[in-house]
């Protein structure tokens, strides 16, 4: 009997073995140390399944690759800002038509819905300027009235949007597609009616400073812990949706992956596409314009009973040809605003591999009360409403019906405005882009003011703006020889002296493509413009794009 009882034991103890090692064998283990993951009896450390980044509304992935950046035809301007350069872009997303009027409307509902109550002035910081299409000989006052809320006209680009609206609006954007993906997950309860104190926010929840709350949160592996909040290790959020770098939207323009043969570029193009005309060389639409732009003086929409480009004005998004990335009006209709800081020689001083000009180099606003041996601390979100202190500039606001109030506003900066701040006082903090919208996670520059930043230790940056690094810093200046002091004593004799000799300052941010009002020259994507950034105009609109992470061709390439 007890030799049975014993081998009932042993039987029961054989069997519980190969249970814990087919279980073992069912997981994951770690090539480094052996561990399984997702494992709770070794602490749970989790690997999620992802396969690859999930596109977003309204994107195209376009394949990165390298090709020559700026001109590819003469220089008509004789401006000589952009010499041809050879660059390699990564894949990226961008938006495959401009912002339309009716996106945008959607965007100033939900503000209003949201701000408008509490904090109405947010509402109209993002009102566009719907009096850029007057001029001062020309009835262009039904636009003024009907361009941006007629539905007639939903489908055309919004313009009037300057640099930090447009911003402004990406930010919105990222929120908006991360809630609907909580949403559509099961994750989130959508909640018909948010508010100033309750809408989502992509940064404000992975900080933990949403007040919100998750309808189901995700299983953890984690024996202490059985529920998680969704962190980016999930892979579950999309990145931000932003503008596009100058290189970028200039690379999707092109659209030279239609003239690609192996790693053999057939045929340069002047235009989005092939050929020296504006004109379809397809027999089937043989003559047909390729876009809407100005033909020659005075004629913006040809001839009634044959309008070239069917649009004395914008036309709709989906107007015209597509060049091979799928993507429309990547030339004329309206110019688009890129991130890059405006400098001559950007194109020769970046980097070769994703040029950009514009780094201002942040972190998140931790308080300082928490802060363990000068490390860590909880993260500072934005909880009073609007902290609009310095960097203000009076204008206009547009009031809802295209009027404009009888005082100046003061509004603020909304994307640049980083006060110094002192790492004592963190809590006092104006955080870059967000200093304004409640709910928002702060940020502020990197500084050597601060011990966490460790910015004594880097070699690759040593401070936090580089948007005049090699182009109007003090070692570009003609007095470098002289040394810092001898540059800040002659700081009246800069090489861009704003407002004297040059227009150019850190405020003037490119803009790309032709647009209804433009000439056939311009409709070519190498060249160059730039607006200060708050400043908008009746043919200046802009697109979104998004940064492609992992493989740059996604599942199924190469």
């Amino acid at each position: 009997m007890k030799m049975k009882i014993k081998a009932i034991k042993s039987t029961k103890s054989l069997a519980f073995v190969l249970a814990v090692v087919l279980i073992s064998c069912s997981q994951e283990r770690s090539p480094v140390t052996g561990w399984a993951y997702n494992d709770p009896s070794n602490g749970g450390f989790e690997k999620p399944p992802y396969e690859e980044q999930e596109t977003g509304p309204g994107l195209v992935l376009i394949e990165g690759g390298t090709f020559t950046m700026g001109r590819a035809e003469h220089d008509v301007t004789y401006e000589w800002n952009n010499i041809p350069r050879r660059v390699t872009i990564s894949s990226f997303y961008i938006d495959e038509t401009e912002v339309s009027n009716f996106a945008y409307l959607e965007y100033l509902y939900w503000t209003q819905r949201v701000f408008g109550p509490t904090f109405p002035e947010i509402y109209y910081k993002a009102l566009p300027d719907t009096l850029v299409w007057r001029e001062k000989l020309a009835y262009n006052e039904p636009y003024v009235e009907y361009y941006l809320r007629h539905p007639a006209y939903r489908d055309y680009p919004v313009v009037g949007v300057n640099w930090l609206q447009a911003n402004d609006f990406c930010a919105w954007r990222t929120d908006r597609v991360n809630e609907f993906i909580l949403i559509r997950e099961g994750l989130l309860d959508h909640t018909p009616s948010p508010t100033d104190q309750d809408y989502f926010s992509t940064e404000a929840y992975l900080a933990g400073k949403w007040q919100g709350q998750l309808k189901n949160k995700l299983p953890s592996f984690d024996g202490q812990n059985p529920e998680r909040e969704v962190r980016m290790e999930d892979g579950i959020f999309l990145p931000k949706y932003r503008l596009p770098t100058e290189a970028e939207w200039e690379y999707a323009a092109y659209g030279l992956i239609g003239n690609t043969i192996g790693e053999r570029i057939t045929d340069r193009r002047i235009y989005p596409w092939n050929g020296h005309g504006v004109r379809n060389s397809n027999d089937a639409y043989l003559g047909q314009i390729n876009a809407n732009f100005v033909r020659g003086a005075g004629d913006y929409m040809g001839t009634a009973g044959f309008l070239n480009d069917n649009a004395d004005v914008t036309a709709p998004v989906y107007s015209y040809w597509p060049n091979d990335y799928g993507l429309y009006n990547m030339s004329g209709n309206v110019c688009e605003w890129v991130m890059d800081v405006y400098r001559p020689n950007t194109v020769t001083d970046a980097d070769e591999f994703r040029p950009f000009r514009g780094n201002v180099f942040t972190t998140q606003v931790r308080d300082s009360t928490t802060l363990v041996g000068g490390y860590g601390g909880e993260i500072v979100a934005n909880t009073d409403g609007p902290i609009w202190q310095k960097f203000k500039h009076k204008v206009n606001v547009p009031g809802v019906h295209g009027t404009t109030v009888d005082e100046p506003v003061e509004v603020t900066d909304s994307v640049f405005a980083i006060l110094s701040v002192d790492p004592q006082e963190n809590n006092n903090a104006t955080p870059e882009g967000k200093a304004d919208i409640p709910g928002r996670v702060q940020w502020r520059q990197v500084s050597s003011a601060f011990s966490t930043d460790n910015l004594d230790e880097r070699r690759n940056y040593k401070t936090a703006d580089y948007i005049n690094y090699l182009d109007g810093d003090v070692m570009s200046s003609i007095y470098f020889d002289q040394g810092e002091a001898a540059y800040e004593d002659k700081s009246g004799k800069m090489m861009y002296e704003y407002a004297k000799t040059s227009l150019i300052n850190d405020k003037a941010r490119v803009y790309k493509g032709g647009s209804w009002r433009d000439r056939a020259y311009f409709l070519n994507p190498g060249v160059r413009r730039y607006l200060d950034q708050r400043q908008s105009n009746a043919w200046l609109g802009f697109r979104c794009a998004m940064t492609r992470v992992g493989s740059p061709v996604g599942l199924g390439g190469r």
